[in-house]
């Protein structure tokens, strides 16, 4: 499948599904079932700084930013309703703030060596290219500027639960584009190993500081083991990992 045809799929089932993520998994958590901001402090002191958000999604995240006194918050998102929500949340801010409808692997006007701090949450992996999104991330931060993200742990979607018992369904290290099931496969994520993210972030001029790869486990004894983010699933494979890592 080519990459537009990607991007178009993609859009579509964000489009048709956004207003059922609004304000999902927005700092100060990082995702399911891992450690928060609140526990972390990966951003330390963001007061007056500069702020990127990849896949910005409804804007949550940059409120969080906003309400630390970011100074300026800017945001990218590949979908018109996220970047229509993000616009009101982010209404009353006293920060400046600007917003891109735009795919995370062109740079649709963000200016170069421009950010303290550049971020995605739960947005990095649905890139085609993480390369070309990685030159892209490193090109917009200043020199010593900080570039963090979180993702589904690689392994989560190959552990399913069958019969009882969680089982490997599918191959870890086969990695390519693959339509997920998640979304009843109207959407196409890329399979990427961990030490992929790791290895091209280092390839794009990254230095690597923190890689979190744990779970924090709710105590939900009722919790259905079958549901995507189950907690019985965290306990065999972290359903999140978070790196943080620096522009030199």
């Amino acid at each position: 499948m080519k990459p537009v045809d990607i991007l178009t799929m993609n859009k579509t089932s964000w489009e048709q599904s956004a207003e059922r993520f609004f304000g999902r998994t927005a700092l100060p958590e990082f995702g399911p079932n891992a450690p928060s901001e609140d526990e972390l402090h990966l951003f330390g002191d963001v007061n007056g700084k500069t702020v990127l958000d990849i896949g910005c999604g409804s804007g949550h995240s940059l409120a969080y930013m906003g309400n630390q006194g970011a100074g300026e918050l800017w945001g990218l998102d590949l979908t018109t309703k996220q970047i229509e929500a993000a616009t009101g949340v982010l209404s009353e801010q006293n920060a400046t703030v600007k917003l891109f409808e735009s795919p995370m692997e062109e740079n649709p006007g963000l200016p170069m060596n421009h950010f303290d701090v550049v971020y995605s949450i739960y947005a990095l992996g649905w890139t085609y290219d993480l390369k070309k999104t990685l030159s892209h991330v490193h090109s917009y931060l200043k020199p010593g500027g900080t570039f963090i993200f979180s993702w589904e742990n690689p392994m989560h979607d190959r552990l399913q639960y069958r019969d009882g018992e969680f089982v490997m369904t599918k191959s870890y290290v086969k990695e390519g584009p693959e339509y997920n099931e998640g979304w009843n496969k109207s959407v196409v994520i890329h399979h990427r190993k961990l030490t992929t993210y790791i290895n091209t972030l280092i390839q794009c001029g990254f230095t690597i500081e923190n890689v979190i790869d744990e779970a924090v486990i709710a105590d939900i004894p009722s919790d259905n083991p079958e549901r995507w983010y189950a907690s019985q699933k965290a306990e065999w494979v972290p359903s999140t990992f978070i790196v943080k890592a620096r522009k030199m």
